[in-house]
């Protein structure tokens, strides 16, 4: 192997094969409760948490470690008012029309429309975007590598690490999202990836029996051994 600067390996935890498979489980039993929900308290989260909740995404896998993500976080009442705005006009459009029969039936189990309160109702929105250039450095311009999986995988890091605290998410992606770059004042480097809105379950939030039905290990996964 082509020697390169490193460290040694100092943080890493072995566990028993016993710790190790109940770990496992704990996890799972704890993952199998996050749900997207729509319906949104308005009870404050403190900032130290979405903060925290952020800094764990960032510490994502990525293409030659270039890190191609940005977050911005969003509490200011103004700003979700925009965003909500401009964001249900394109989701009137979707809804009229432009998704399609077939897209339109497969959204009918889960109630959705083109209403989206919870773009104000939320205390946070954290608007997540892809940028083609970068690198390690904040003053990099060099090419990012698989950035839509790089930003894939610290935006799943980014939901399990608000669930583990206690959080609920829902995403959101609403076609063209070019408008959120224009809101949080994005440059042309950056391409919105995402919309996830943060925060407490409403007293009346439900789960829709549709997006409760997952499939077994057996169709999921095949293992050859």
């Amino acid at each position: 192997m082509k020697a390169h600067d490193s460290s040694p390996l100092t943080d890493y935890i072995e566990y028993s094969p016993q710790e190790m498979l109940q770990r496992s489980e704990h996890f799972y039993n704890e993952i199998k409760r996050r749900h997207s929900i729509r319906s949104f308290s308005d009870k404050k989260v403190s900032k130290e948490i979405i903060e925290n909740c952020i800094k764990a995404a960032a510490t994502a896998p990525s293409g030659a470690n270039h890190q191609p993500w940005h977050f911005v976080a969003i509490s200011n009442d103004d700003i979700k008012k925009q965003i909500r705005e401009q964001a249900e006009v394109l989701e009137r459009s979707f809804y009229q029309g432009r998704a399609g029969d077939e897209w339109l039936d497969a959204l009918k189990p889960l109630g959705t429309d083109d209403n989206k309160p919870y773009l104000t109702h939320a205390p946070w929105l954290i608007a997540i975007f892809s940028e083609k250039k970068g690198g390690i450095h904040a003053e990099d311009k060099n090419t990012n590598y698989y950035v839509h999986e790089s930003v894939g995988i610290a935006t799943g890091f980014l939901i399990n690490a608000l669930h583990s605290s206690g959080l609920v998410t829902l995403t959101h992606t609403p076609k063209p999202m070019s408008f959120l770059s224009k809101i949080c004042n994005r440059g042309e480097n950056d391409r919105a990836y995402m919309l996830l809105i943060v925060g407490y379950p409403a007293d009346d939030a439900s789960v829709p029996h549709h997006a409760q039905v997952k499939k077994s290990i057996n169709e999921v996964c095949t293992f050859l051994s």
